[in-house]
C-alpha cells in the first residue's frame, strides 16, 4: 500500500513512496501498451518488405532500362524548348522530375511502374507506365500540364506588375 502523509499546511496529501505492487502494475501497463504498437510497427515494417520485394524487378528495369534514359532526355529536350529547367531526381526507387512545381512521379509497385501526377502534394492523375514502348506520350501529357502551369505563373507575374505599376 501507498504511504500517504497530510503535511499541516494546506492539509495537502502527498505522496512519499509508491509500492512495489503499485510500480508493478505500471510497468506492466507501460509494457503492454509498447507491445501493442510494437506488433503494429513489425507487421507494417514486415508489409513494407514484402511489397519492396515484389516490387524489385520493376525498379530495377525502371532504373538501368533503355526507357528511363530516353524519357530523360526526351524531358530534357522538352524542357529546354519551353525554357524550362526540368530537374531529376532518384528517391529510393522513385524517379521524379519536376518543373515548375509540378512533378511526375515514377512509382514501381508489384504489378508495374506507375506514373503519378502531381501538383504539390496534391495527385492529379496516376497511370500505368509501357517500359517497353516510348517515352513521348507520357512526357507530352506532363509538358502539356507544364504549358499551362507556365501561363498561369506569366499571367499571374502580369498582374503583380500591373499592380506595381499602378502604386506607383
Amino acid at each position: 500500500m501507498a504511504r500517504v502523509s497530510i503535511s499541516r499546511v494546506g492539509y495537502q496529501a502527498k505522496l512519499l513512496e509508491m509500492s512495489f505492487l503499485d510500480n508493478l502494475e505500471n510497468n506492466l501497463k507501460a509494457l503492454e501498451s509498447q507491445d501493442q504498437g510494437g506488433i503494429d510497427e513489425a507487421a507494417r515494417r514486415d508489409a513494407e518488405r514484402r511489397q519492396a520485394r515484389a516490387a524489385a524487378p520493376w525498379a530495377e528495369r525502371l532504373k538501368n532500362g533503355p526507357w528511363t534514359q530516353a524519357l530523360m532526355q526526351q524531358a530534357t529536350r522538352a524542357g529546354h524548348q519551353r525554357r524550362t529547367k526540368v530537374h531529376f531526381a532518384w528517391i529510393g526507387t522513385t524517379l521524379r522530375l519536376e518543373a515548375r512545381g509540378l512533378r511526375l512521379e515514377l512509382r514501381p509497385s508489384a504489378k508495374g511502374v506507375d506514373a503519378v501526377f502531381l501538383k504539390g502534394a496534391e495527385e492529379a492523375k496516376r497511370a500505368p507506365v509501357d517500359l517497353d514502348g516510348d517515352p513521348a506520350k507520357l512526357v507530352y501529357e506532363w509538358m502539356l500540364a507544364i504549358d499551362i502551369q507556365k501561363k498561369m505563373d506569366e499571367e499571374e507575374a502580369a498582374r503583380a506588375l500591373e499592380e506595381h505599376a499602378a502604386d506607383e
